[in-house]
């Protein structure tokens, strides 16, 4: 359905030329939504999202998915903004065996963990998803290394622009600075309006586009425009566990996703972009438990597999354990997770190798660095560098 653009042009100079900003006007959009023709595509999306929902009740150890599946939306989310940091990259830094690692790009996704975390520890103490927040998350996010110039945990204070090499021709402006604070008021009144009629799935829709076209801060906006959306789903129930991250599909759909923003923005084509955000929800979750489902079935493959090596399936099926928790480690790094001595975990692991579950990545006789190859190839899915 098409509208009138969903805002107003207002003549602002930045960089000493004038150039038209974009000042989105309140939601939710008016004239209201037509829902009967995003009704199936929201069907199918909230179905998918319930099975999703059920992983904490399906999955032997919810948190184990939960570690790694992070950490992939981190490497993904990241690498839409520049970085070419892969999963295994993070790991390894986090194990603080880095060799060969571009550490700015891999620290910047380590804060992008970070950031994500600290907004759900936040939510689940009772803090609302406010402006506020969103603020928090971006200073931990920018807070170090790159980006630690772009005043972290502050909206803006000049003019930015998405595309194009200076504002005069950039593909879009958004609001000016001075709009900037109003813009983000009127969306945290969205936020918290529960009874407007509009499933939350449909309100964490219209609240991405919205935030990417305030787009408050001085850098990090695509990174915490796609937290947004996982924390508003969490923060109302829909989600017990953050399960769902849609970089890879706005990753896979770059271009139709920048379009339909657009398109939006000019003509007011809401009910477009919320099929083609409630598909990607859809696929994203109807993905997230087709991996949880292969890798159950991958660790019960490997673990018959271990026990077939009678007494000394005990220590080895341990350090199996372990290395589900962190698929690259050390000798040292699962003596100090298991409690198992150095001999102990060194002949398990040997016994692992022997059996092709793990693969060792350095080449040296001592700090040795193993890899669980399988577990990793199914969690680095689509995180390909761009």
């Amino acid at each position: 359905m098409k509208r009138d653009a969903t805002g107003r042009y207002t003549v602002t100079t930045t960089t000493g030329e004038p150039v038209r900003a974009f000042i989105p006007h309140p939601l939710p959009p008016q004239p209201a939504l037509d829902l009967a023709a995003i009704q199936v595509p929201l069907e199918d999306a909230l179905l998918a999202l319930g099975r999703l929902d059920s992983l904490s009740t399906l999955l032997p150890d919810p948190h184990l998915f939960l570690y790694t599946y992070i950490r992939k939306e981190a490497v993904l989310s990241s690498q839409i903004e520049g970085t070419q940091s892969s999963l295994s990259d993070l790991l390894r830094f986090e194990l603080a065996e880095l060799p060969g690692v571009p550490t700015d790009d891999v620290a910047e996704v380590s804060r992008y963990v970070a950031a994500l975390e600290y907004g759900l520890q936040r939510l689940r103490g009772g803090f609302p998803l406010a402006n506020r927040l969103l603020r928090e998350i971006h200073f931990i996010l920018l807070e170090h290394g790159r980006g630690s110039n772009m005043a972290p945990g502050e909206f803006r204070r000049s003019q930015n622009w998405i595309g194009g090499s200076r504002p005069g021709n950039a593909r879009f402006v958004p609001p000016p600075p001075d709009a900037v604070q109003d813009c983000m008021a009127d969306l945290e009144r969205f936020l918290h309006a529960q009874h407007s009629g509009l499933s939350t799935l449909v309100r964490a829709g219209l609240a991405h586009v919205q935030f990417e076209t305030i787009h408050p801060f001085l850098d990090g906006n695509g990174r915490v425009g796609r937290l947004l959306i996982t924390f508003l789903l969490c923060h109302e129930g829909m989600l017990q566990e953050p399960l769902l991250y849609l970089s890879l599909y706005f990753k896979e759909y770059r271009q139709e996703y920048y379009t339909l923003l657009d398109s939006v923005r000019r003509n007011g084509d809401w009910e477009a972009w919320l099929a083609f955000f409630l598909e990607g929800v859809k696929q994203t979750a109807d993905g997230a438990v087709a991996t949880a489902r292969r890798l159950v079935a991958l660790f019960q493959q490997d673990q018959d597999a271990i026990r077939q090596l009678g007494r000394a399936a005990g220590s080895a099926l341990r350090v199996h354990q372990a290395l589900k928790e962190q698929p690259i480690a050390t000798i040292a790094n699962i003596c100090k997770h298991t409690g198992l001595s150095f001999p102990g975990v060194s002949s398990a692991m040997a016994r692992l190798l022997a059996l092709g579950l793990v693969r060792e990545i350095t080449g040296r006789d001592r700090n040795r660095v193993f890899i669980y190859d399988r577990y990793l190839a199914i969690l680095n899915e689509g995180t390909e560098a761009p």
